[in-house]
């Protein structure tokens, strides 16, 4: 069994390009180049001095001794929060404007949820001097305020998307519609394992310096590269492809993903696309998608911006269906309950999608022996408000 890519695009039965005619020769392009630009030891350099110097890496391997003490198990925090910007998402859109100015494009368009990979987006732009134009729902524009403010402050167009739930999702169609119009000079730069081939595999490949640094790290902390669980958080799922990347084949090594349930699997108001999926396609590839019968897109809800997408990346999708991942979802409320337990046992304030990771501890029981490496995608200052009206802080 294999849990990479293969030539067609395809991770078992789930991937491909399914996109317009019109950005068949932009896609054509990334795919046929990025495995050579990303080989290219000059691109190397330029990416590994960068993630060094300007992002900050490595993030520490951190031990958390308190939360370790009360679960009764060894738990590790990958702390990606630390990261300039705050998360994870520098990591791949370092990696994709280097590309992009390979690939001799000058205007970049985004999408963005909970703001962050926008805010990454913007940053590289800026620090490259190319156009950056970001579509963003206009309900994650108010729940994510302090975000569109760094974004205008990077120098970014911010546009807001009008349509359907007015979310992640139709973002994303803003940015493929933005795309489509224009395609000669323009690179998209996806957040997440989403999209048409090559994406989904180029961005994990980007993030994997995550679970790269983790067999490091491990190895000097523990003796041993491999820990007994990961976990992360998944929506899309670029920190979860991130942090699981280099265990893939590693069958020792138990991955989970957790998604958010919302108001409950049930509910109606959820985002639990391995549980309530059916394959289908949505933004260029073939995934498990909450859909109706006859097709249409059931709108996603979560409490966390990242997370509410009605979808889940392909390589997700064949780790769900395969069962190499355990996929678990937990409940707003549990979420927000596990970020505050993190801010009065270790001091740290994490984002809402790591908040829902970080929940695990609650409905899964863990060995006293088990190492447990959870990836702590984003910190929580873009959260703060969210926080403040669910808890009721003055």
């Amino acid at each position: 069994m294999s849990y990479f890519v293969d030539e067609n695009g395809y991770y078992g039965d789930f991937g491909g390009a399914f996109i317009p005619e019109m950005l068949y020769p932009n896609v054509k392009e990334l795919g046929e180049q990025y495995l050579k630009v990303m080989s290219d030891p000059s691109f190397i350099e330029e990416f590994e001095a960068l993630l060094k110097d300007y992002v900050g890496r490595p993030t520490p391997l951190y031990f958390a001794k308190r939360l370790s003490e009360k679960y009764q198990t060894n738990i590790y925090l990958k702390r990606e929060d630390l990261n300039h910007t705050g998360a994870h998402k520098i990591n791949n859109t370092i990696g994709q404007i280097l590309m992009a100015q390979r690939l001799g494009k000058k205007r970049i368009i985004a999408e963005t949820g909970a703001g962050q990979h926008g805010v990454a987006t913007a940053t590289v732009c800026a620090l490259m001097g190319l156009e950056c134009i970001v579509y963003m729902g206009e309900i994650d524009i108010a729940r994510q305020a302090p975000n569109v403010a760094r974004m205008k402050m990077l120098g970014a167009t911010v546009i807001p998307a009008l349509s359907g739930s007015r979310t992640l999702k139709d973002a994303t169609n803003e940015a493929i519609r933005d795309w489509i119009n224009n395609p000669v000079d323009t690179h998209y730069i996806i957040g997440s394992v989403v999209g048409p081939h090559p994406y989904p595999d180029m961005v994990a490949r980007f993030q994997s310096v995550i679970s790269e640094e983790i067999k490091i790290q491990l190895l000097e902390k523990e003796g041993r590269s491999n820990p007994d669980y990961v976990i992360a958080c998944v929506g899309g799922g670029s920190n979860a492809a991130g942090a699981f990347y280099h265990y893939l084949d590693e069958e020792s090594v138990k991955l989970i993903a957790v998604e958010a349930a919302g108001k409950g699997v049930d509910s109606g108001e959820s985002a639990a696309t391995s549980i309530l999926g059916e394959e289908g396609i949505i933004h260029g590839s073939k995934t498990l998608l909450m859909q109706t019968k006859d097709g249409q897109i059931i709108e996603p809800y979560s409490i966390s911006a990242g997370l509410d997408y009605p979808g889940v990346g392909p390589l997700h999708a064949h780790l769900c269906k395969t069962k190499r991942a355990e996929f678990i979802a937990v409940t707003d409320d549990e979420a927000m309950k596990a970020g505050l337990e993190l801010c009065r046992l270790e001091g740290v304030i994490p984002a809402i999608e790591s908040s829902h990771a970080l929940a695990i501890f609650n409905v899964k029981k863990f060995k006293k022996e088990d190492i447990v490496v959870l990836n702590l995608s984003g910190r929580g200052d873009k959260d703060l408000n969210t926080y403040i009206n669910y808890f009721g802080f003055e």
